[in-house]
C-alpha cells in the first residue's frame, strides 16, 4: 500500500497534537539516542530535535515516499544547530517495525498513529520492553476510534453485497489496537513504571466532506489501493453520502470525535 505524504499532513493541527502531547509525558532529561518508530513524512520526528538537541533522532518508516518526503527535512531544517559539529542530529531509514528491536543506546522510543496497522504489536512491544535498556522511555499512540461512524460506516459498505467481493478481508478493525488497559498492563508486566489514558478530541473540521478527506489520508487508504480509480470513485461517492448523514455540517464546521489511546513506560534505572 503507497501513501501519500501530502495528503497524510493535511489538517496537520489536527493530526499533530496528539504526538506533542504523546511527548510531554516523557521524562528523559538528555536522551543520547531517541527513535521515532514509524516516522512517516518526518515533519513529527524533526521536532524531537528541538525537544532534544543533544541526542541523535532517528525516524524509521517501511514507506519509501514518506522518507523521500523526510528525507528533505535533514538539511538546514534547524539554523540554531547549523554550527554543530559531528554526527547529523536527525536521520531517516528504512525499516520494518515487524523486524525492529531497539539498540543498546536506544534512550527513547516513540511510536505515533502507527502501531494499529501491525499485526501482533502487542507481542511486540512486550518484547521491545524487555530489551530496552535500564532508564528508557518508551512512548505510543494509536486512534481509537475504529468503532466510530467514520470507520463502521467504511466497514459496512465495503461488507456489502456490491463490495464485499472486492474489499473482503482488506479492512481490519476489530483487533486493530488495544484498550488503555491492555497497554498498561503489558507496560506494568516488564516491569516499568506506566501511565495509560485516551484522549477524544473534538475536532471542527472545515470544507467540503472534511471527514471524507481526512479518512482518505489513513483509514481509507487500503480500500483506495484495492479498487481501480473508477471503482474508487464509486465507493466514495456512496461513502461520502454516508459520512455527511453522520457527521453534519454546521455554522461553525463539521465536528468529527477522534479518539486516541496512549501510554508511556519507563523501564527501571
Amino acid at each position: 500500500m503507497k501513501w501519500d505524504p501530502s495528503k497524510y499532513v493535511e489538517f496537520g493541527n489536527h493530526r499533530d497534537r496528539p504526538f506533542h502531547d504523546l511527548v510531554a509525558r516523557v521524562s528523559s532529561l538528555q536522551p543520547a539516542k531517541v527513535v521515532d518508530l514509524g516516522c512517516g513524512p518526518g515533519n513529527l520526528t524533526a521536532t524531537l530535535v528541538e525537544r532534544w538537541p543533544e541526542a541523535r533522532v532517528v525516524g524509521i518508516d517501511s514507506s519509501e515516499e514518506m522518507l523521500l518526503r523526510a528525507e528533505s527535512l535533514t538539511h538546514g531544517y534547524f539554523p540554531r544547530q547549523s554550527l554543530h559539529k559531528g554526527p547529523a542530529k536527525l536521520t531517516f531509514e528504512h525499516g520494518d517495525i515487524a523486524e525492529w528491536n531497539p539498540d543498546a543506546d536506544t534512550d527513547v522510543v516513540v511510536t505515533n498513529a502507527v502501531l494499529q496497522w501491525v499485526p501482533g504489536h502487542q507481542e511486540m512491544l512486550a518484547g521491545w520492553l524487555r530489551v530496552l535498556k535500564p532508564g528508557a522511555w518508551f512512548a505510543m499512540q494509536v486512534p481509537g476510534n475504529f468503532t466510530s461512524p467514520s470507520h463502521t460506516l467504511m466497514r459496512n459498505l465495503a461488507e456489502s453485497r456490491k463490495w464485499s467481493g472486492r474489499l473482503g478481508g482488506v479492512l481490519r478493525h476489530d483487533d486493530a489496537v488495544g484498550s488503555p488497559a491492555d497497554y498498561l498492563g503489558i507496560m506494568l508486566d516488564a516491569g516499568c513504571e506506566a501511565d495509560a489514558w485516551e484522549t477524544t478530541y473534538q475536532q471542527v473540521l472545515q470544507g467540503e466532506d472534511p471527514v471524507l478527506e481526512w479518512v482518505r489520508g489513513t483509514g481509507l487508504r487500503p480500500v483506495l489501493a484495492a479498487l481501480t480509480a473508477e471503482e474508487a470513485a464509486d465507493f466514495e461517492a456512496a461513502y461520502s453520502a454516508l459520512l455527511r448523514e453522520a457527521y453534519p455540517s454546521t455554522s461553525h464546521g463539521t465536528v468529527f470525535p477522534f479518539r486516541r489511546i496512549f501510554a508511556v513506560a519507563q523501564k527501571p534505572a
